[in-house]
C-alpha cells in the first residue's frame, strides 16, 4: 500500500504581476508541477500560496518555474498571505450564504483564465516605494521603441531610404523580449498567449512588408503594458496605504521603568507602551493611565475623535490627539485590528463575484471562437472566392490580436478591487466581490434592534416591587442569576446592582430559555428573569397595567420570579443610535425596505420603530427571525444587519450578512461585511458603494465588448489593421483599469 504523504503550505511574494492574466499564467505554470494543489494567486497582495505534497516539486523548483516566466518570487511565511484553504467569498466563520453562489474550487486559483489566453508582464524589477514609474524596465523599453518609431517617422520625410531600417529596428526591439516571453509561456502551458499572437502578427507584417504597422503594434503593446503596470501599482497602493498607517517603532517600558525605542514587530501582548500627544498607537491595547481623544479614522473612517480613558481599548494606527497615555499591548503586530483588515481586504480582492465568474465562462468560449474565426478568415476567402492570400492573411492576423479578452476579463476584478479598497478606507469592510454584489442587489434590509439600531447599552429606568417583595432583594437575586450572561439586558441589571452596592451571591445551574428568560438557582431558590410572556407561561399572573405603559414608552420590561412567585418588574430602555433615523431615511431614499426584527415585546418594538420610521416584527424567537428572513427573500435578496454576536442564524439565512461592530473579532469574522464605525448610516453607504461599483463594472464591460465587436467588424471589412487591433486589447485594458481606479476616490453621497 502506498505511503500517505503529508502536504505543507508554502507562500511567495511574486513581484511584477500587474493584471489578471498574470495571475492565470502563474497559476497554470505552477499547476504543471507534480504534487502541487490548492494554488492561490492574489494580484493585489502579490501572493502565491499553495500546498505541496511531501514527494512533490521542491520549493526551489516552484521558484524556478515562476522566475522563468519573468517574475521574481520571494518566499514568505504562509501567514503573511491569504490562507490557501479559507475563502472569504462566503460567510466567514461557517455561515452559509447559499444565495452567493460561492466558489470553493480547491486546487484552482481565484484567477481568471482568459479562456486560455495568458498575458505576461514579467521581467519588471521591484522598485522601492515612491520610485517614479519612468525608472522601470517597462518604461525604458517604451522609450527605446518610441524613440526608434519617432526617428523612423522623421526619416520617412527626410531620408525615406533609411526609414525602413528604423521601422524594422523598432519592431525587433519589442519582438526580442516579447518573443522570448511567448516561448516561456508556451513551455509553461500557455501557447496561445497575447505575446504569441502579437509576435506572430508583427512577424507576419514584416514578411508582407508592413514594417510601419509592425513597429506600431509592438510600440502600442509595450505602452499598454506600461500603463497597466502603473494602474496596477495605483490599485495596490489603495491597500498598502492601510498598512502604511502603522508606525514603525514604539516607546516601550523596560522592567526598570525606562523607555526604549523598539520596532513595532517586536511588540508582544503584555508589553507596556507610552504615547505622547499626537503619537499613533503602534498596536491594539488597553489604556492603563491617562485620557485622550482618539482619532480612529484610519481604521473606522470616523472623523470625530472618541474620548478614551483607563480600562478602555485602543486600536493600532489611531492617534492620541491631546493626551499622554500609558497602555498595555493586547495583540501583537500581526494580529492587530488594522493588520486583520488589510489581510481581509487582500483576500477579498482575490475572491470572485458572480458577474466575474459569468464573464470568465463567457471568455472561455470567446477566445476559441475568435481564433477559429481568424483561421477561417485566412483560409476561406482565398480558397473559395479567389481572394488575395496576403490581404486575408493580414486580416486574420489582426483578428488574432482582437481575440484576446484581457480587457473584458479584468473589467470586473479591477472594479471590485478598487471598490473594496475604497470601502475599507472608510470603515466599510466587505469580504469579497460576491458580498459586494449581493449588497447592491438587496431589496430589503432587516435589522436586529439591540446593539444595532440602538446603542446596545440599556439602563434600568424603573424597579417596581410586586406584592410584599423588597425591591433591592429582587434586584440582588436577578443580578445573581444574570451574572454569567453577556446579554445587554443582563449587563444593565448587573450595572444597576453594582451602582446600588449590592453583594451578589453565587448562582448554580445557570441557563437560559432562548429569547425568553435567564434562570439559575440562587441561595436555594429557582430564580427566573424574563419577559412578562414567559412569566405568564410559568404560571405567574401579571396584570399590572404599568407593564403596558412602560412598554409603550419604548422600555423593555422583565419580571423577576423566585420559585414561581413574582418579586418585581425591572424596566430598561436602550436609546436608538444617534444616526439611526438618518440611516433608515437614507435607505428609503435608495429604494430599500428597512424592517426591524426584534425579540423585544411588540409595544417596545413599535415605539422604537415608529421613532425611526420603519416596519417592525417584534416578539420574535431566533426561529421566528429565520422565518421572517425567508418571507422577505421571496420578494428579492435580503441583507441582515446584526451585532455579530446573537444574530448568527439570521445573518446566515440572509442573502448577505452585515455585522455592526467597532473592529471586534466578531464584527470582522462573523459576517460578509462589517461596519467598523458602528453607525446605521454605514448600511446605506455600503449599498451606495455596491451600486457604484456595479455601475463601474457595467461601464467596463461595455467598453471592453464594444471595442472588440467594432474592431472585429472593421477588421473583416479591411477598414482597420494590426495596430488598431492591438489597441483594442491593450488600450481597452488600460481604459477599464483607469475607470476602475476612479472608485478609489469614492465618497458616500446620501444627502
Amino acid at each position: 500500500m502506498a505511503r500517505k504523504t503529508e502536504a505543507e503550505t508554502l507562500a511567495w511574494r511574486v513581484e511584477g504581476m500587474d493584471c489578471g492574466a498574470c495571475v492565470a499564467k502563474v497559476e497554470k505554470a505552477v499547476s504543471r508541477l507534480p504534487g502541487i494543489t490548492d494554488i492561490r494567486v492574489n494580484l493585489m497582495a502579490e501572493r502565491l500560496s499553495l500546498r505541496r505534497a511531501e514527494d512533490g516539486a521542491t520549493a526551489e523548483a516552484i521558484e524556478r518555474q515562476v522566475t522563468a516566466l519573468g517574475y521574481r518570487a520571494r518566499p514568505v511565511a504562509p501567514a503573511e498571505g491569504p490562507p490557501p484553504a479559507h475563502d472569504h467569498e462566503g460567510s466567514g466563520c461557517g455561515l452559509a450564504h447559499h444565495d452567493h453562489d460561492h466558489d470553493h474550487d480547491h486546487g484552482h486559483s481565484h484567477a481568471h483564465g482568459h479562456g486560455g489566453i495568458a498575458h505576461a508582464h514579467g521581467e519588471e524589477e521591484e522598485l522601492p516605494p515612491g520610485t517614479p514609474w519612468w525608472r522601470g524596465a517597462k518604461a525604458r523599453l517604451v522609450f527605446l521603441i518610441g524613440g526608434l518609431v519617432a526617428a523612423a517617422w522623421v526619416l520617412a520625410h527626410l531620408l525615406p531610404a533609411l526609414a525602413g531600417w528604423f521601422w524594422l529596428a523598432a519592431t525587433l526591439a519589442g519582438l526580442l523580449p516579447f518573443g522570448r516571453r511567448a516561448l516561456l509561456l508556451a513551455r509553461a502551458g500557455s501557447p496561445f498567449s497575447i505575446e504569441t499572437l502579437m509576435s506572430v502578427a508583427a512577424l507576419g507584417a514584416i514578411v508582407i512588408g508592413a514594417t510601419e504597422e509592425a513597429a506600431l503594434v509592438v510600440f502600442l503593446f509595450a505602452l499598454g503594458e506600461l500603463l497597466e503596470n502603473v494602474a496596477a501599482g495605483r490599485a495596490r497602493a489603495g491597500i498598502r496605504a492601510l498598512a502604511a498607517l502603522m508606525p514603525s517603532t514604539a516607546r516601550r517600558e523596560t522592567a526598570s521603568g525606562e523607555l526604549e525605542e523598539v520596532p513595532v514587530a517586536a511588540l508582544r501582548p503584555g508589553d507596556i507602551l507610552r504615547l505622547r500627544p499626537g503619537d499613533r498607537v503602534p498596536s491594539d491595547g488597553e489604556i492603563l493611565e491617562g485620557r485622550s481623544a482618539m482619532d480612529e479614522s484610519p481604521v473606522t473612517g470616523e472623523s470625530v475623535p472618541v474620548p478614551r480613558g483607563p480600562g478602555e481599548p485602543v486600536v493600532a494606527a489611531s492617534i492620541s490627539t491631546d493626551g499622554a497615555l500609558r497602555l498595555r499591548v493586547t495583540r501583537g503586530a500581526a494580529d492587530t485590528t488594522l493588520a486583520r483588515i488589510v489581510r481581509l481586504v487582500e483576500e477579498a480582492t482575490a475572491s470572485r463575484a458572480p458577474t466575474q465568474r459569468f464573464i470568465e465562462r463567457f471568455s472561455a468560449w470567446w477566445t476559441p471562437g475568435a481564433m477559429a474565426a481568424a483561421a477561417l478568415t485566412m483560409l476561406l476567402p482565398p480558397l473559395l472566392f479567389g481572394g488575395e492570400w496576403g490581404t486575408w492573411f493580414y486580416r486574420g492576423l489582426a483578428l488574432l490580436l482582437v481575440a484576446c479578452p484581457c480587457a473584458l476579463v479584468i473589467s470586473v476584478p479591477a472594479a471590485m478591487a478598487s471598490g473594496l479598497s475604497a470601502g475599507a478606507r472608510r470603515g466599510l469592510l466587505v469580504k469579497g466581490g460576491a458580498a459586494l454584489e449581493a449588497i447592491g442587489d438587496a431589496r430589503a434590509i432587516a435589522f436586529d434592534k439591540t446593539g444595532t439600531l440602538t446603542e446596545g447599552q440599556p439602563r434600568v429606568t424603573d424597579l417596581i416591587p410586586l406584592g410584599d417583595a423588597d425591591a433591592a432583594e429582587a434586584l440582588r437575586l436577578a443580578a445573581a442569576a444574570e451574572q454569567d450572561s453577556a446579554h445587554p439586558l443582563a449587563r444593565a441589571i448587573l450595572a444597576e446592582a453594582e451602582a446600588r452596592g449590592l453583594s451578589l451571591p453565587s448562582a448554580m445551574e445557570a441557563g437560559a430559555v432562548a429569547g425568553l428568560a435567564a434562570q439559575a438557582v440562587v441561595e436555594g431558590r429557582r430564580v427566573s428573569v424574563g419577559s412578562p410572556r414567559h412569566a405568564a407561561e410559568a404560571g405567574a399572573a401579571l396584570d399590572d397595567p404599568r407593564i403596558g405603559a412602560m412598554e409603550a414608552e419604548g422600555k423593555t420590561v422583565v419580571a423577576v420570579l423566585a420559585d414561581g412567585a413574582p418579586l418585581a418588574l425591572i424596566a430598561m430602555r436602550d436609546e436608538p443610535r444617534e444616526d439611526a433615523a438618518a440611516g433608515i431615511a437614507a435607505l428609503r431614499r435608495l429604494g430599500l425596505r428597512p424592517v426591524m426584527l426584534t425579540g423585544d415585546n411588540p409595544r417596545t418594538g413599535a415605539a422604537i420603530a415608529s421613532a425611526l420610521g420603519m416596519e417592525v416584527e417584534a416578539g420574535l424567537l431566533p426561529a421566528d427571525k429565520l422565518r421572517h428572513i425567508g418571507t422577505l427573500k421571496q420578494a428579492g435578496p435580503v441583507a441582515m444587519v446584526g451585532d455579530g454576536i446573537n444574530d448568527a442564524p439570521a445573518l446566515a439565512a440572509a442573502s448577505v450578512g452585515i455585522a455592526m461592530g467597532g473592529g471586534t473579532d466578531v464584527a470582522l469574522e462573523a459576517a460578509d461585511a462589517a461596519l467598523l464605525r458602528g453607525k446605521v448610516v454605514g448600511v446605506a453607504e455600503l449599498v451606495q458603494l455596491s451600486r457604484t461599483t456595479l455601475a463601474n463594472v457595467k461601464q467596463n464591460v461595455a467598453v471592453a465588448v464594444g471595442l472588440k465587436l467594432v474592431l472585429l467588424v472593421t477588421t473583416l471589412l479591411g477598414i482597420t489593421g494590426l495596430w488598431p487591433a492591438i489597441m483594442a486589447d491593450t488600450g481597452a485594458t488600460v481604459l477599464v483599469t483607469l475607470n476602475a481606479l476612479r472608485l478609489l476616490a469614492w465618497r458616500p453621497r446620501l444627502g
